[in-house]
């Protein structure tokens, strides 16, 4: 596994940011997100990002190499408070090589501190890659929803998956 280190995102990760989820969201395939985002957006994102939220960056040699966000669920109500959503982006050519394990490692120890029980997340269904990330990190597969999300006039299934933090 290669070391890497994890830590708390700030304004100043925005460019690797973006050189990361820029390209995915122009290929249209891992993500429903339907346009790039400049490196101030993103700044101001991470600037306004959930208080109990968790912005996670890999990094290596001051090189963004993936990143992962957990943020409440809804907020319409309290009944979702232990459920966060979550995603995880890794940069192209370093997939495969457990920065992923290595960012969801780090969630799991700083979630339930926050209140979080429970992940849960969408992955676009012909993400096979995503998909046997998530479940060999130990989510469970609970659905499908059909037809969830239309990208460039395409209509395309989501797996829904979820993952409980031990009690």
């Amino acid at each position: 596994m290669m070391k890497i280190n994890i830590r708390k995102a700030t304004p100043e990760d925005a460019e690797g940011v973006c050189a990361i989820l820029n390209p995915i969201i122009r290929e249209g395939k891992q993500t429903v997100l339907d346009r790039e985002y400049t490196p101030e957006e993103e700044a101001q994102f991470i600037t306004n990002f959930s208080k109990r939220g968790i912005f996670l960056v890999a990094e290596t040699d001051g090189k963004i190499l993936g990143f992962q966000t957990m943020e409440p669920y809804a907020g319409y109500t309290k009944a979702f408070d232990h459920v966060g959503i979550a995603g995880t982006y890794v940069l192209e050519g370093c997939r495969g090589l457990g920065i992923g394990k290595q960012l969801f490692a780090k969630l799991c120890e700083m979630a339930p501190a926050l209140g979080y029980e429970k992940i849960f997340t969408y992955i676009l269904a012909n993400n096979k890659q995503s998909i046997g990330y998530y479940t060999n990190l130990g989510f469970r597969i609970i659905g499908i929803a059909e037809k969830q999300a239309k990208i460039k006039g395409r209509y395309e299934d989501e797996v829904l998956v979820e993952y409980f933090f031990a009690r």
